[in-house]
């Protein structure tokens, strides 16, 4: 952005220059943590007043500092010096609230100072929130030259599994087979589940170890339902026993290893397959991004074939759609042309063919991308790319585990992501949840599973 002042020379009375600005929540989050201002009022929801509006309210300083935005930058703009600001209050902004800034120029004094009206008003209404007076000292050397480059910031909350998490509380509780949770860390996210309403838990494993595991932590163990089982594939093959009987709407891994769990699962008689391949899929919450974004497979199959890559893709639209999401799917390669010498492009081209054809269903399957322009729509243009999942893909499809386990970690420890796991395919969903896992991210796994189970899915 070019940035021109106005020197005093140039100033006369009468001139006039605005800013619009829309206050978002992460502007109020950005605010608290720089000024050092955490009131709750402007960080949680407030009371609803009279017209019913309980969005957060921006602090008073916060929309009072729009005003030194256009001095600085505007009118008189670069070289300005402030010698005193009044301020009275009249209303509250909200995140959510477009606003209006205002500077008009009063008087020019003979000591080189410029006396100025501000104001603030809400767009739409035009309620006055801020008005007051302005002193500043204005440039008397003329700026004409690009501005500074200001890098940006994205704000470290998780707001798409926040509304995930309210969605699925609103819900009657899953009732939930967790699996040999003999160890406090593997028994921790089932009772933060339990009490935030989210899952019903049903122990199933060593009564003496979950006894254990629950002081741990300091849980009365009688709060829950246990079922002896003297293994842990004993207690695998029971939660699918649970899951037949109409005991269980999920399964939830505890402290064994993810082969044993799913062994019994696979059993053509007492198992839980339904005719698809087991596939896995990691729901994350990126900062910055404005949906959920979807990782598959990266806990499952190692080097999936095209058939698998088939069921892969159809799970993971079945879960977007469970999740209210538009399924747009990437699936990914090293570039986005087909290469007879990548298979993953080969497989990537077949995928969206099948998709045109009605071979896989309820989204939309673009391939092969490259990692950019699947979710930059810039790097997507280009290179040429048209269509509605280049640049927008939110189910990102890997050539294969090792592609899809390093993508998801990458945007967990570097991109500040969190992740809920699930593996699809089976009766019911089932949760997967590692030792490393946040509070967020085992509550997030319970919800989406608990959504995914109460949605109406298409039969495999």
């Amino acid at each position: 952005m070019r940035l021109t002042n106005r020197t005093f020379e140039e100033i006369e009375p009468g001139e006039c220059c605005e800013l619009r600005r829309l206050i978002t929540s992460d502007d109020l989050i950005i605010f608290a943590a720089s000024s050092g201002n955490t009131n709750p009022q402007h960080l949680t929801d407030s009371t609803p007043d009279a017209e019913g509006r309980s969005e957060r309210s921006a602090p008073g300083m916060f929309v009072a500092s729009l005003i030194s935005a256009i001095l600085g930058t505007k009118l008189p703009g670069p070289g300005t010096l402030y010698r005193s600001q009044s301020l009275d209050f009249h209303a509250r902004a909200f995140a959510g609230d477009e606003v209006i800034a205002t500077v008009r120029v009063l008087e020019k004094r003979e000591d080189g100072d410029i006396r100025l009206e501000t104001t603030i008003r809400r767009a739409g209404d035009d309620a006055p929130i801020v008005t007051g007076e302005a002193i500043v000292a204005a440039p008397t050397e003329k700026f004409d030259r690009d501005g500074i480059d200001v890098p940006g910031l994205i704000v470290q909350r998780h707001r798409h599994f926040e509304a995930l998490l309210e969605r699925a509380r609103a819900r009657p509780a899953l009732r939930t087979a967790v699996v040999w949770p003999a160890e406090p860390n593997a028994l921790q996210g089932a009772v933060l589940a339990a009490r935030e309403g989210l899952i019903t838990p049903t122990l199933i494993g060593s009564r003496d170890l979950i006894t254990s595991a629950a002081k741990g932590i300091d849980v009365d163990p009688s709060a829950f339902e246990i079922v002896e089982a003297g293994s842990e594939s004993a207690a695998a093959a029971r939660a699918c026993e649970l899951v037949h009987e109409g005991r269980a709407g999920a399964v939830m891994k505890g402290h064994l290893h993810t082969d044993d769990l799913l062994k019994p699962m696979l059993d053509k008689q007492r198992g839980l397959r339904i005719g698809r391949r087991f596939t896995h899929v990691f729901v994350m919450d990126v900062p910055g991004r404005d949906e959920p974004l979807m990782v598959t497979d990266a806990a499952i199959n190692i080097a999936p074939d095209l058939a698998t890559k088939v069921d892969i893709c159809q799970n993971a639209i079945d879960l977007a759609l469970s999740l209210r999401l538009e399924p747009r799917v990437g699936v990914l390669s090293a570039v986005e042309t087909v290469n007879p010498a990548i298979q993953s492009s080969i497989d990537a081209a077949l995928l969206s063919k099948m998709a045109e054809r009605g071979q896989i269903r309820g989204g939309q399957v673009e391939g092969p991308l490259a990692m950019d322009n699947a979710v930059d729509l810039a790097a997507a243009r280009g290179k040429g790319l048209k269509g509605g999942v280049a640049g927008r893909a939110n189910i990102l499809v890997a050539p294969g585990l090792d592609a899809a386990n390093m993508l998801a970690k990458q945007l967990a420890y570097i991109s500040h992501a969190e992740a809920a796991g699930l593996m699809l395919g089976a009766r019911v969903p089932v949760i997967l949840t590692s030792r490393s896992d946040s509070a967020m991210s085992r509550l997030a796994s319970c919800a989406v599973a608990a959504l995914h189970q109460a949605a109406e899915r298409p039969k495999a």
